[in-house]
């Protein structure tokens, strides 16, 4: 169990991260934001990750949209690339949340 996580829901312009983070034997709280995929925009996602003391993120992405996302994120977050096809079977809702 991670006590502070980000997911990322990778578009061609837009990022949507939600971040789940607290104790473990609680309801965690959830922060959402949307960034955009320009440099200046990937710059603010990783500041804001850094400040929330996310420690692990996991990218849902298709096509190569996420590689610029994680060159900026590599070096500070540890990264897991999900691949939307992959994720679609998983049960559950299926918004960007």
């Amino acid at each position: 169990m991670i006590e502070r996580c980000a997911g990322l829901d990778v578009h061609q312009e837009t990022v949507v991260a939600c971040v789940l983070f607290g104790p473990l034997d609680k309801k965690p709280n959830t922060s959402i934001e949307t960034f955009s995929t320009t440099t200046t925009g990937l710059l603010a996602l990783s500041d804001w990750l850094t400040t929330l003391r996310v420690s692990d993120v996991v990218m849902e992405s298709t096509g190569v949209y996420w590689k610029p996302i994680w060159n900026i994120l590599e070096d500070s977050f540890h990264l897991v690339l999900a691949n939307a096809r992959h994720v679609k079977n998983v049960p559950g809702r299926k918004t960007d949340v």
